[in-house]
């Protein structure tokens, strides 16, 4: 039977699996939003602009392990995805773009909204391919799925030209994928695998370091029974955390720029460095030179291009996280030191990563009070200080998810990635944390929020700066807060080293702000009023709550590594 290409993509899509697209629609698209109006099988949910679009289906993917599916049209709408599909690629999200394109006799024309979206987005994503034939479209699209979400997860762009999808051709969707030069290892070498396990059994200070290659594999729990059964302490990166719960007493902390001083020193000063799931990125390693350097260092990923690139191994493993985990279950022993372990424990004592009992309104006690007030969450942050406040703060366990972009560091990634989250579980609560600098950048998706009717909490906390960039300033640049005072009028003095009384007033109200789109807004001001401004936000069911915490522009996050500098030089006071 011979149907339109645009019935081949939406045949696609539901022999997929797919029952939510993000979409965006324009000149070289309508015809799919057209067929995608017919069924009624698949949801397609309209953001207000491309960049939120791509992060929602990050969201979405990130929190319900499936892959995430986005359309634009061609030209800007294509070009407005560029960051997300590099925000996904950077933290292994799997997500299959679909771009429209100029028809196949105007490409290279400079034709109207023409962009060579397949050569833009080549380094940042898994594969990007342009349809130029018909036959071709059911095995690409089966291919883009694969690809997708097989071996280490990925971004895949599609680009589909308007002549194309609209002629006729074969309605037979592929049931397999063989992809000549696409074999993605996921078996562990087992030879390796007990080298490793051997060189951790001989060791007297043995630590893992667990990535958020662990999380992907959705290992968690079998890492939780190995670190139990070889009493071996566990640090995380911060795409890691979660893999232990945050109280288990063998977990030590995040490790890197803002890692707790008790995970930096064990890194420091283990002599073996079991390490899964993590590439060993600059903010993880500090100055490369030093990290680790009494430690064997083994390391097991999926990508073998991930393995010595950054950190010279002594034990490389190939393979998938999960299988790695499971097979290491079969040849563990006890392997803890009790010497070690009581080291670690004390200098977890000696600087917490916790104040205690702050007074104030203070971001330890906003995310102290998410802690006590839910059992079950999903946590999106934006980037920036609030975000390293969230992985140092939030308690973590099996019913508590933290999803943030941790290799781009993308401002404005939180709030339209809780909304993909939220529609892909709609009977979990899901919490944005955001700075007022990150919330701005994509706060037009309060109208998709509203129009979804998502009961969102949005937390924004505001210092009225670009707080992580005005932190740097503070401690490296002598106070010039260049660029980074969102209080800040044309009529202002040229230098201003401190807040006053004499600021301008903060632009824009985010209560108001939140009314005008018919959501709900709450301002914090007291430590006495997070609990019911939580409350109140919960008891908002059908649109979503912004609440906007006034923090102090002094708090600044420690423990800090200034960058290119060793572990232990860490900034603990200031």
């Amino acid at each position: 039977m011979k149907i339109k290409g645009t019935e081949a993509f939406v045949k696609a899509l539901t022999e997929e699996g797919v029952d939510t697209i993000f979409g965006y629609p324009g000149g070289y698209a309508i015809d799919l939003f057209d067929e995608l109006y017919k069924q009624d099988k698949i949801e397609v949910v309209l953001p207000r602009h491309e960049q939120a679009l791509i992060h929602a289906a990050d969201g979405y993917a990130r929190s319900t392990g499936k892959t995430g599916v986005c359309l634009v049209t061609s030209g800007p709408g294509a070009t407005n995805l560029v960051t997300g599909i590099a925000t996904a690629n950077y933290d292994s999200v799997p997500l299959v773009c679909f771009t429209g394109q100029v028809p196949t006799n105007l490409i290279g024309n400079d034709a109207f909204q023409e962009v060579d979206i397949v050569g833009i987005t080549r380094s940042i994503c898994k594969y990007s391919v342009t349809v130029r034939d018909r036959k071709d479209l059911n095995r690409i699209i089966k291919e883009a799925f694969y690809i997708a979400s097989s071996g280490k997860p990925g971004p895949v762009v599609i680009d589909l030209p308007k002549d194309v999808m609209l002629e006729e051709g074969d309605d037979i969707y592929p049931a397999d994928v063989s992809i000549r030069g696409y074999k993605p290892n996921t078996e562990v070498h087992v030879g390796q695998l007990r080298k490793a396990m051997d060189l951790l059994k001989r060791s007297k200070r043995p630590l893992f370091l667990i990535g958020g290659g662990v999380n992907i594999a959705g290992a968690g729990e079998n890492m939780t029974k190995l670190a139990e059964l070889t009493q071996v302490p566990v640090v995380t990166t911060i795409m890691g955390r979660g893999v232990l719960p945050t109280a288990h007493p063998l977990y030590v902390g995040n490790v890197g720029m803002h890692g707790c001083y008790a995970a930096n020193m064990a890194v420091n000063h283990c002599d073996v460095l079991f390490s899964i799931g993590t590439r060993f990125n600059d903010r993880i390693t500090g100055k490369i030179s030093e990290f680790a350097k009494n430690a064997k260092i083994i390391h097991v990923d999926i990508d073998s291009a991930a393995i010595s690139r950054n950190i010279k191994v002594d034990i490389p493993i190939v393979g998938d996280a999960a299988k790695a985990i499971g097979r290491m279950l079969d040849e563990a022993g006890n392997y803890g030191r009790e010497d070690w372990t009581a080291q670690i424990n004390a200098w977890k004592e000696e600087h917490p990563i916790s104040h205690g009992d702050q007074e104030g309104l203070t971001p330890e006690n906003i995310i102290g009070a998410i802690n006590e007030m839910f059992t079950e969450v999903i946590v999106v942050t934006d980037v920036g200080q609030h975000q390293m406040w969230t992985t140092q703060y939030l308690e973590m366990d099996r019913r508590k998810k933290l999803l943030t972009s941790g290799g781009l560091g993308t401002m404005g990634y939180g709030f339209p990635a809780a909304i993909g989250a939220k529609i892909g579980n709609p009977d979990v609560p899901v919490i944005c944390i955001s700075g007022d600098g990150g919330m701005q950048m994509n706060i037009q998706e309060m109208a998709t929020a509203v129009t979804q009717e998502l009961p969102l909490i949005l937390c924004v906390f505001n210092n009225s700066y670009l707080g992580m960039v005005r932190q740097w300033q503070q401690l490296f640049y002598d106070k010039r807060y260049s660029s980074t005072c969102l209080r800040r009028r044309k009529s202002c003095e040229k230098r201003c080293s401190d807040p006053s009384q004499c600021c301008p007033p903060y632009s824009p109200d985010f209560v108001k702000l939140a009314e005008s789109y018919g959501g709900q807004g709450i301002r914090v001001w007291k430590k006495e009023e997070i609990g019911p401004a939580f409350q109140q936000a919960m008891e908002h069911k059908d649109g979503p709550t912004i609440i906007e915490f006034i923090i102090d522009s002094s708090e600044i996050v420690l423990p800090m590594i200034q960058s290119g500098q060793a572990l232990d030089h860490m900034i603990l006071d200031c």
